[in-house]
């Protein structure tokens, strides 16, 4: 049996739906507050109530409108759009809560390293040492087109790109010395410049001088996130990653992935627990397996088919309205294309034998069930060495979260799986506790 705890990270979005296609049809989600802060302080202390490690906003540059050529489908059933840039209500999350931590998904392929280390830095210190960065490389044209590109690199481009911004950042976030903020005024002694230095970075067309305008923050730079799972992916999150975001797809598989992860980290000289592997899962509970089951089926009613579609189109890179096979999409996407989608995909077809068009139309990653059945299915994985914990995507908003805290973490505390209470004062305190 393992003597660590598991780990809870949320999923989220600035907007009503951020992972199932009828979500926002609920009765239970709420619509009337997207632009008011008060849903972003409310959601924060949901989860801090309920000791999730933190939350990060995933994030999308822009609407998608791969699937048929147009943003039509994902606009009129209301797909996973962010209606607030992030970075806006994580301050206000911050205010809201002392311990849950916070994350921002950026793009080191469409922004320098300047701009994405004084934001952050400026995050942690706003949060007190809370701030996470979700590191993504991009992996859509239309996303490219707003910031001005013609298309995206090739996959092993953004990477080395990413490589080089991650330590741009980090010899911007180390060119303040801890105690170089001396704010004397009997001496006259603001900041000492002898602590401050310049960054002077330069490496494959990734260029900044510094230094930061913002002084050592908190945590010293914030907790570094990826969600890569291709062999590229996985050797940058083995160099970088404090948590990765993932798919299980079966006990087997999420083993082999945390033990390729945890052994990839070791040709780094990084000990295992220095990153926590996490597992994407979403729940429907029920005070009975009958009662579960109903209320999936009726959240299932509420989906629209073709959006779920037009979400494969744009995670696949391809417009499902054309390409209906797997050969199809791999000769339509170029340079776009998420990974770990493409192995979900693969897993879907081969566990339920299905087709790769029904693969792509079908809602995944749903756990139905009980309290007990549910931490039955957490606790398994877990214990197996599948992963440290799991990242948490909702269904209905803010409903399911509540529910979650209520009814599944309590079972993880009984069996004692789960904190009670914070480890630490910084997120990455509370990951590595």
């Amino acid at each position: 049996m393992r003597r660590d705890k598991m780990h809870l990270l949320a999923y989220v979005k600035t907007g009503p739906s951020a992972n199932h296609a009828g979500g926002w049809r609920h009765p239970a989600a709420r619509l009337d507050d997207i632009f008011a802060p008060a849903r972003y302080e409310r959601l924060a202390q949901v989860l801090e109530s309920a000791r999730f490690d933190g939350c990060f906003y995933a994030d999308t540059q822009g609407i998608p409108d791969i699937h048929g050529g147009s943003f039509d489908t994902y606009l009129r059933y209301g797909g996973q759009i962010s209606y607030l840039d992030p970075l806006m209500v994580l301050p206000l999350m911050a205010r809201a809560t002392t311990h849950l931590g916070l994350g921002a998904t950026l793009s080191t392929t469409f922004h320098n390293p300047y701009h994405l280390a004084r934001v952050l830095g400026s995050l942690d210190h706003l949060s007190g040492g809370r701030a996470c960065w979700n590191v993504v490389t991009s992996s859509t044209e239309f996303e490219a087109a707003n910031y001005g590109m013609y298309g995206l690199p090739a996959k092993h481009d953004r990477y080395d790109r990413a490589d080089a911004v991650l330590e741009a950042c980090c010899a911007l976030w180390d060119g303040w010395e801890p105690d170089a903020l001396v704010m004397d005024k009997a001496s006259g002694l603001f900041a000492d410049p002898a602590k401050v230095r310049y960054a002077n970075y330069e490496r494959g067309g990734v260029r900044t001088r510094g230094p930061l305008t913002v002084p050592r923050c908190p945590q010293g730079r914030p907790v570094l996130m990826q969600a890569g799972s291709s062999s590229r992916g996985r050797e940058f999150a083995a160099r970088w990653a404090e948590a990765i975001f993932c798919k299980a797809n079966g006990v087997a598989n999420a083993v082999a992935f945390y033990r390729d992860i945890k052994d990839r980290m070791a040709a780094y000289g990084r000990a295992p627990e220095e990153c926590r592997v996490l597992p994407s899962m979403t729940v429907v509970l029920g005070e009975t397996m009958s009662v579960a089951r109903e209320r999936a089926e009726y959240l299932e009613s509420l989906a629209e088919p073709e959006l779920t579609r037009a979400w494969n189109s744009a995670m696949l890179g391809a417009d499902m309205k054309k390409a209906r096979t797997e050969a199809e999409v791999e000769a339509a996407k170029g340079n776009q294309g998420h990974g770990g989608i493409e192995d979900e995909t693969r897993q879907m077809m081969r566990d339920h034998g299905l087709t790769f068009e029904q693969a792509t139309s079908r809602t995944r990653g749903v756990v139905v069930g009980t309290p007990q059945s549910v931490a039955d299915h957490m606790q398994e994985i877990f214990e197996a060495g599948g992963c440290d914990g799991f990242v948490i995507w909702p269904t209905v908003e803010p409903a399911m979260f509540e529910e979650f805290g209520r009814m599944v973490v309590p079972e993880l505390q009984r069996r004692g799986l789960f904190r009670t209470e914070y480890a630490g004062r910084t997120l990455r305190e509370n990951l590595r506790g």
